[in-house]
């Protein structure tokens, strides 16, 4: 124990001190409703009723403190532990043992690994632990003689603690945001959906205002809205939504969201740009190409100044990303168009017109999805399914329009198609190209290895191609050609049952058959337009 220190000098019945009007760093957002917790750590009693007397009605920025008492080294680490976010220590240092407070200091810096507490050493008997070394060797924040410490010293002491406790947070928060944004614009750029990226925007909105690990800022709704041409607010299409917007997706936002938010929407896109207001993130992007996106969040917490430059810097990276998807989906669209183009100039050669490479496209990607493919292979196969003919663009008219059975001859010439399908399409360096390339030549593969043109089998067929086979097959025989009529759905469905293990892969069958109905739903949806 240590030998009693001289009572603290102070007058009780100073006026107490507030500083609530502290504005040293403007837009720095303080909860009105936590206090700074401050720990008193000393084996004396009086020195803690003294200080809790003299800093009952302390205030700083809106804040008061929070009281923690220690009256031992061992005690005092178990409640910094406990309380992590501790903002200033009062510490002796003799206490237990004539060390007990430096213990307590190395304990917090080196075990806890807490840089962030402001430390304020107190001491009694100076000569015990001179202030020159305990500077020195120990990572304290102030050195005060309790006998030096009268009322006023000590909360002008606290409040330069607090002060700087506060400009740390403020520093760490804007480091840990700038990392967030870093993350969340690699995030961004990535190839996606727009509904994907909106969702994905709205994730990180979220994250960005939760800097504070405050469970009020996990309360955060919102929703992301498209317009892909000229629309008015309400007409604008939910596509992502999370918190009260969650069942939204899907709807209109003059059916979903309240007239209050719609004002505020309204007044971004009267702006051009986006709008943060204290409670609300107002993201307003418009896309080169004249597609409109609006992004809504609100929060129940005051969104800062220091929040709001966070969310501006994430905001223009957004309106880049927009910009990007757009394009790339114009550039997709593009690609599909001139695939369906090309491909139904064969199915007009053939004297097959209507919407079979369309429907082909659908089936596979359908397919694809059931079986567990990824997304982007899902959309590569419904873009590159339709060109599985391709190659009969060599085939002479002749040939391409007989209503009668082939030759054997004929049907020699026939199966080139595959050949000069592949051929055609394999140089291009682009994915889809590539893949229609590889359709092309292997779609009339079979399972058993009995297809052309080079008589794979089984697993050596990519499933591609093993995909675009029996969506070929479910489509064409469903609809009249120059040498047969359509058959009948459920004939066509024993077809391929009958062919599973010989010409289909049959585990491809089996899922077919099991969602039969939704292949032919799209068989129904898209009938072939009648000359």
């Amino acid at each position: 124990m240590s030998t009693p220190a001289p009572s603290l000098p102070l007058t009780v019945g100073e006026t107490p001190y507030d500083f609530s009007e502290e504005t040293d760093t403007p837009g720095v957002e303080v909860s009105r409703e936590k206090p700074w917790k401050l720990l008193v750590v000393d084996d004396e009693n009086e020195v803690h009723r003294i200080s809790h007397l003299v800093l009952r009605d302390f205030s700083f920025e809106g804040r008061g403190l929070e009281f923690f008492s220690a009256h031992s080294g061992e005690e005092a680490k178990r409640l910094i532990a406990q309380h992590p976010d501790t903002a200033v220590m009062l510490l002796d240092v003799v206490m237990e043992t004539d060390n007990a407070g430096l213990d307590v200091v190395r304990h917090v810096r080196e075990v806890l690994k807490n840089s962030f507490v402001r430390i304020i050493l107190r001491t009694g008997q100076p000569g015990q632990a001179p202030e020159h070394s305990v500077v020195i060797d120990y990572d304290i924040n102030d050195y005060k003689e309790k006998t030096e410490l009268t009322a006023q010293k000590l909360v002008t002491t606290v409040v330069s603690a607090l002060r700087a406790y506060r400009d740390m947070l403020i520093i760490e928060s804007s480091r840990r945001g700038l990392e967030q944004i870093i993350h969340a614009s690699r995030n961004l750029f990535e190839p996606q959906s727009l509904a994907q990226f909106s969702s994905g925007v709205l994730r990180q909105l979220s994250s960005l205002l939760n800097l504070g690990n405050d469970s009020l800022y996990l309360q955060a709704s919102g929703f992301s809205a498209h317009c892909a041409g000229v629309c008015e607010i309400e007409d604008f299409n939910i596509i992502s939504g999370n918190g009260q917007f969650t069942s939204s997706v899907g709807r209109r936002m003059g059916e979903m969201v309240p007239p209050s938010i719609r004002e505020r929407l309204f007044r971004a896109r009267s702006e051009r740009h986006t709008r943060i207001d204290e409670d609300s993130f107002v993201g307003y992007f418009r896309a080169s190409s004249g597609s409109e996106n609006m992004v809504y969040l609100q929060t129940r917490h005051r969104i800062s100044e220091h929040d709001a430059r966070l969310l501006q810097v994430f905001a223009v990276n957004v309106g880049i990303a927009f910009d990007n998807i757009h394009l790339n989906e114009e550039i997709v669209d593009t690609q599909t168009e001139i695939i369906h183009t090309l491909s139904e100039v064969v199915e007009t050669r053939s004297r097959e017109t209507g919407r079979h490479v369309f429907r082909v496209g659908e089936y596979a990607r359908l397919l694809g999805e059931l079986i567990g493919l990824s997304g982007p292979d899902c959309e590569l196969l419904q873009m590159a399914a339709p060109m599985h003919d391709i190659g009969k663009i060599g085939i002479p008219d002749a040939l391409l329009g007989k209503p009668g059975r082939y030759t054997a001859e004929e049907f020699e010439r026939m199966k080139q198609h595959a050949v000069m399908g592949y051929n055609i399409l394999k140089g291009s360096h682009r994915l889809p190209l590539r893949s229609a390339a590889l359709i092309a030549g292997q779609h009339h593969e079979c399972w058993n290895g009995s297809g052309y043109p080079a008589g794979l089998a089984g697993a050596d067929i990519h499933v591609f191609g093993r995909i675009t086979a029996l969506a070929d097959v479910f489509d064409a025989l469903s609809h009249s050609r120059c040498y047969k009529p359509a058959w009948p759905v459920e004939k066509v469905i024993e077809y391929i049952r009958d062919k599973a293990g010989s010409q289909f892969d049959p585990q491809l069958v089996e899922v077919f058959l099991q969602h039969r109905e939704l292949f032919v739903a799209i068989l129904k949806a898209n009938p072939d337009e009648q000359l």
